[in-house]
């Protein structure tokens, strides 16, 4: 088949730079061929390369005694003791979803998963952060009913639990929706599987589905902003199927049990061309590889379709080759592809073979270590203005506004359709603060939480980064885990507009003081930029995963409250409204500042807290809606009513950080008050659980009116 001539046109469209196509001619010393322009394209991306924002990634604080691998992996490795070991990871996949919903969002899932068992550890959960544009948007019934669907079909099919996430709405993601999937499993801490190819001549092996056409330049697509042609972009997103990835999830553990497995890395972005690069790159080994012996299920692919191709369900081993039996039986009883594709070679060359020609024979370092790397100019986001008046609303009224609203009604219509159960193992299921997951024939559980407030992060970067980190860490700290370690999901526009880069830098700069300051370093990540529409950005949206351990499943601190409790708020609260969900939902206003975040009071709370659960009958973190919020949800959840002393707005709806709300019995509340005052803690009563209504100062309504709105928004808003 006759190859393009390689044009301007046909460089801007594979979304290389005219500078950065000179500094290819400057490597290769020649023309390239079309086939060698998909493998720039897709290694010099943003989505693979993180061209833009590699200088500040690297400031994140990475290493920590409980850290057994840091960012540059699949996923990252966390200590919990015992010899075992935690992988997490969490991943965009927003492009494809705003193209084609279901697939996007299955084959977002697909991918964190295979990031997770590439690393020799089992699944044992998922979540997910998603944000989608208004309710009203002619879009957005579909995108999220899709996505739902998209994320069960494909989660619930594979066997993994989805234990917790967030969804969010907003005018800013009309044109560009987020998906943001998280995976985490279960490895003995002495048996992590790593991506560095080592040993020359050492057989490359393509193992699991076989290579379609799905997906071609599906990194370079994730890499740009959108426009009226998106459409057009649909052939570039992917096609999952999750029963031939649980097939390959457990070839590949039995396989890793062997010896036989010296490096493996999943075929994600740029399929073929990332994964064959990568491990070459980590082990300063060059690769040959010849595309006739690649499965494929479809005819006539051509190199460049073979090399950019993003079929799902697919790795890429270097293989000990007196095990090569050993392993081909084990796949063949899997009923899954096996086939030796290439060889590791000493020189730095990346060469492919196809039809007896060479199609590509480049500098395998220059694609990944000489790809460029950007200083971009930023600008710091001006400070907000302060808010000129403080609202007041009848406290009822203001309660109902935002239980009424999509974004903090209940979201049983979504958490319903992922099975939170399967493994048996899940101890607290989407619905109820962070998920917790049962270390299978241990006492010990883990925690999982995702959290941003993107508002916060538009208004004040910096303050808005470090209170992703904080929020996570209340969340983990509610349910009594001690927090480990954090991922990130960095979501933002084009990084080439000074302001955006400027509002990614404070996120950064807010989320690695946050991480220093509370011992959850970064060990995992993703970037997720370009994300525009005719040059309307989203909300910079950076994600935080987090995980952390409970010592004992008996040690949980509970949500359930009962009659006669008394609620105990934690943390010194001066009625923040600035970025508020009140402003935001009843006087459709976003002025003011971020709130603060005392990342010293965060941490004294949250020791605090961990160190009294045994008088704790019930706690909540306090974020979105303040106290009015996280009263009406905690007393919701269990059938029982709830008074607060105060109706002030600012006390009620103020989003002031490092607070908590508490239940206890008398007894325990005496107690409490005491050691928070010996801790120099504030606390303070503010009211009590029990009867059939919520009443906040002289204002009040029926638990079960209130309930009926909490509970039949979300759907409502959908029909």
């Amino acid at each position: 088949m006759q190859e393009p001539a390689i044009t301007e046109e046909l460089i801007a469209s594979h979304g290389l730079k005219p500078g950065e196509y000179a500094l290819i001619l400057e490597i290769i010393g020649r023309e390239p061929t079309f086939t060698e322009l998909g493998i720039f394209s897709a290694m010099w991306n943003e989505h693979c390369s993180y061209k833009s924002s590699k200088k500040w990634l690297r400031t994140l604080p990475t290493k920590g005694p409980q850290v057994i691998c840091g960012p540059g992996e699949n996923a990252g490795v966390v200590d919990i003791g015992d010899g075992q070991a935690v992988v997490f990871k969490m991943e965009s996949h927003n492009h494809p979803s705003y193209i084609e919903p279901y697939q996007g969002a299955a084959t977002g899932v697909g991918g964190i998963l295979r990031d997770v068992f590439t690393m020799g550890a089992r699944p044992i959960a998922a979540m997910n952060a998603l944000s989608f544009g208004r309710m009203d948007h002619p879009k957005t019934r579909s995108l999220v009913a899709g996505v739902v669907a998209g994320i069960g079909g494909y989660g619930n099919a594979f066997g993994v639990p989805t234990v917790g996430g967030e969804v969010r709405f907003h005018s800013a993601y009309d044109g560009n929706c987020l998906v943001n999937a998280f995976a985490a499993g279960l490895a003995d801490a002495d048996k992590i599987f790593y991506s560095a190819a080592s040993g020359v001549g050492m057989p490359v092996v393509y193992l699991g589905a076989k290579t379609g056409r799905d997906g071609v330049g599906g990194a370079t697509m994730a890499s740009a902003e959108f426009d009226e042609t998106i459409e057009e972009k649909r052939p570039t997103v992917q096609v999952g199927d999750p029963f031939t990835e649980k097939r390959l999830m457990e070839a590949c553990l039995e396989l890793m049990q062997t010896g036989a497995v010296i490096s493996i890395q999943d075929m994600g972005a740029a399929g073929l061309t990332c994964s064959a690069v990568e491990m070459g790159d980590k082990g300063d080994l060059g690769i040959r590889l010849d595309l006739d012996l690649v499965p494929v299920r479809e005819t006539a692919m051509t190199a460049y379709e073979m090399m950019l191709s993003e079929s799902q369900e697919r790795m890429l081993m270097v293989l000990r080759p007196e095990k090569e039996a050993e392993a081909k039986a084990v796949f063949d009883k899997w009923d899954l592809d096996f086939a030796i594709v290439g060889e590791t070679i000493a020189e730095d060359r990346f060469i492919i073979l196809h039809g007896g020609e060479v199609k590509a024979d480049l500098p395998l370092k220059a694609l990944s270590g000489n790809a460029p790397e950007y200083d971009r100019p930023w600008e710091p986001t001006p400070a907000p203005a302060p808010m000129d008046d403080v609202p007041t609303i009848d406290p009822i009224d203001g309660l109902k506004a935002l239980i009424g609203s999509p974004n903090y009604a209940e979201k049983a219509w979504v958490y319903e359709q992922y099975d939170s159960t399967v493994m048996a193992d899940s101890v607290r299921t989407p619905g109820w603060g962070a998920g917790i997951v049962r270390v299978h024939g241990t006492d010990k559980a883990l925690a999982f939480t995702s959290d941003v407030t993107p508002r916060y992060v538009r208004a004040n970067p910096e303050a808005g980064g470090a209170q992703a980190v904080a929020e996570a860490y209340r969340n983990l700290t509610a349910v009594g885990a001690l927090p480990l370690a954090t991922t990130d999901n960095m979501n933002f526009g084009n990084p080439e507009k000074p302001e955006i880069m400027g509002q990614f830098v404070g996120a950064i700069k807010g989320i690695g003081a946050a991480c220093i300051a509370l011992d959850m370093p970064i060990v995992s990540g993703n970037v997720s930029l370009y994300n525009e529409t005719d040059g309307q950005p989203i909300l910079p949206t950076p994600t935080i995963g987090a995980v952390g351990l409970i010592s004992s499943v008996e040690d949980v601190i509970g949500r359930a409250v009962r009659d006669g409790l008394v609620a105990l708020l934690v943390g010194e609260t001066t009625g923040h409204l600035g970025q508020s969900a009140l402003l935001a939902e009843v006087f459709h206003r976003e002025d003011g500042d971020a709130p603060a975040v005392d990342l010293q009071a965060e941490k004294a709370a949250g020791d605090f807290i961990r160190a009294k659960h045994a008088l704790i009958a019930a706690c909540t973190d306090l974020g979105d809606g303040g106290l009015a919020l996280a009263a009406f949800e905690l007393a919701e959840g269990s059938g029982v009513g709830v008074h607060i002393d105060s109706g002030e707005t600012p006390f009620l709806f103020g989003e002031d950080q490092a607070r908590y709300l508490i239940a206890a019995d008398f007894d325990s509340a005496e107690a409490l008050v005491l050691a928070a005052s010996a801790a120099g803690v504030p606390i303070a009563t503010v009211g009590k659980f029990g009867g059939d209504t919520v009443k906040y100062g002289g204002s009040e309504a029926s638990l079960a009116e209130l309930s009926a709105l909490y509970r039949g928004a979300f759907a409502g808003a959908l029909a």
